[in-house]
């Protein structure tokens, strides 16, 4: 009958201690999402967590250790691409930017910190993948319609044209609209998918061109 009790609070402390490190993960997320890592301490942590720096750094080790966890958690658990409609291009379009909307300052951020912190790199290789995946599968029938080589060149304008790069230079570079920055990116898709099916100017013959002119 002893062993109930002691259990139950051995389960309640496991709890709070996970809460707490998910409070502290998501504190680190926040921080993260704002500034680089250099620019925020683990006074701010705890402070917007609601601990300790003895408590972050007995669970974490080190700010860096506490970011790279908070990261390589969000890239494991994934966001979902909502499902849409075969050979709708803005509904494609529009799953991609549901996404960035959320969280896509937060994939800029990681991508500029990639070359000054290698550890993140896994998680972003990890995410490309992710992107070039979701891309087969909402652009699928725009692909099977594909022949040949122009099926890989199409599937590379697509995973280029839905990047998240892209999203930053229309919403926060060039301060479109989200409605205005999905449209644009919709006509630049329909349109090399309308030219190549036509054979106007496909992009293997304006490369080609190029070669040629060069």
């Amino acid at each position: 009958m002893k062993e109930k009790p002691r259990r139950y609070v051995m389960t309640a402390r496991a709890s709070a201690a996970e809460a707490t490190k998910a409070r502290i993960r998501a504190a680190a997320i926040e921080l993260y999402i704002s500034q680089p890592i250099e620019r925020f301490t683990l006074d701010e942590v705890a402070e917007r967590a609601q601990t300790t720096v003895q408590t972050v750094l007995r669970g974490f080790g080190s700010k860096d250790a506490l970011v790279y966890e908070a990261l390589g958690n969000m890239a494991a658990d994934g966001v979902v691409l909502k499902e849409t409609p075969a050979g709708d291009v803005a509904a494609a379009v529009c799953a991609f930017h549901d996404i960035y909307e959320t969280m896509g300052d937060l994939v800029i951020q990681r991508l500029g910190d990639e070359q000054r912190r290698p550890a993140l790199k896994d998680s972003l290789d990890e995410g490309r993948r992710n992107h070039r995946d979701g891309v087969r599968k909402a652009f699928a029938s725009q692909l099977q319609a594909a022949r040949g080589a122009w099926r890989a060149q199409l599937l590379n304008i697509l995973v280029v044209a839905t990047d998240v790069y892209v999203w930053k230079l229309l919403r926060r570079d060039m301060g479109l609209s989200r409605a205005a920055a999905e449209a644009l990116v919709c006509r630049i898709i329909e349109g090399v998918i309308r030219r190549e099916a036509h054979g106007e100017n496909s992009v293997a013959e304006l490369v080609g061109r190029r070669k040629s002119a060069s």
